[in-house]
C-alpha cells in the first residue's frame, strides 16, 4: 500500500457567491427598501428590517458552513467532513464508486470552477457533489486511478448487461 497521497480539497470561496448571490441580493434590497422614503409605513420598514437581519444570518452560516467543508481523498477512502453545530465525517470506498460527472454552471463557468459528481454503490452515500473545486484540477482522473487501483487490489470486477 502507499501509492498514493492523501488530497485536501476544499471549495473555492467564489463558490459562496455563486450559491448564494441571490440571497444576498434579496438582502440588499430589502435593507434598501426599508431605508427608502416610499415606505412611510414603520410596521412594513420593521418588517422588511428584520428580513433583512433574518438573511444576514442566513448567509453567516452558509459561508461558515461553506469555509468547514473538505474532501479528503485518500488510498482507498474519499472522506467528506462537514458541518458547523454539528460537524459530521462520511466516507465512502473508493472500490464502490461506479462513475462520475463534471458539472459546470454558467457562473461556475465564469469563475473557472466546476462541482464533481461522485456516484457510489454504498448504502450511506450514494452520491457525493465535490462543489467549487477549481477547472484546472483533474479530480475525475486522480478518483478513477485509485478507484482502479483499489478494484484491481480487492480482486472486484464489474459485471454489466447490456441490451
Amino acid at each position: 500500500m502507499g501509492a498514493f497521497n492523501t488530497i485536501e480539497l476544499r471549495p473555492h470561496l467564489l463558490q459562496y457567491c455563486i450559491s448564494e448571490s441571490w440571497y444576498a441580493l434579496l438582502c440588499i434590497l430589502s435593507f434598501a427598501c426599508a431605508g427608502l422614503d416610499m415606505v412611510e409605513d414603520s410596521t412594513v420598514s420593521s418588517l422588511l428590517k428584520y428580513f433583512g437581519v433574518l438573511l444576514l444570518v442566513y448567509l453567516a452560516y452558509q459561508l461558515l458552513y461553506l469555509l468547514r467543508i473538505r474532501y479528503v481523498l485518500t488510498e482507498e477512502q474519499l472522506v467528506f467532513l462537514h458541518g458547523v453545530f454539528q460537524h459530521s465525517t462520511d466516507y465512502m470506498e473508493l472500490y464502490r464508486v461506479v462513475d462520475y460527472q463534471q458539472n459546470r454552471s454558467l457562473l461556475q463557468q465564469l469563475l473557472r470552477l466546476k462541482t464533481v459528481t461522485i456516484l457510489s454503490g454504498d448504502r450511506n452515500m450514494r452520491r457525493l457533489d465535490i462543489i467549487g473545486v477549481c477547472e484546472d484540477e483533474n479530480i475525475v482522473g486522480e478518483i478513477r486511478k485509485r478507484v482502479e487501483y483499489n478494484k484491481r487490489m480487492k480482486s472486484i470486477y464489474e459485471i454489466t448487461n447490456r441490451f
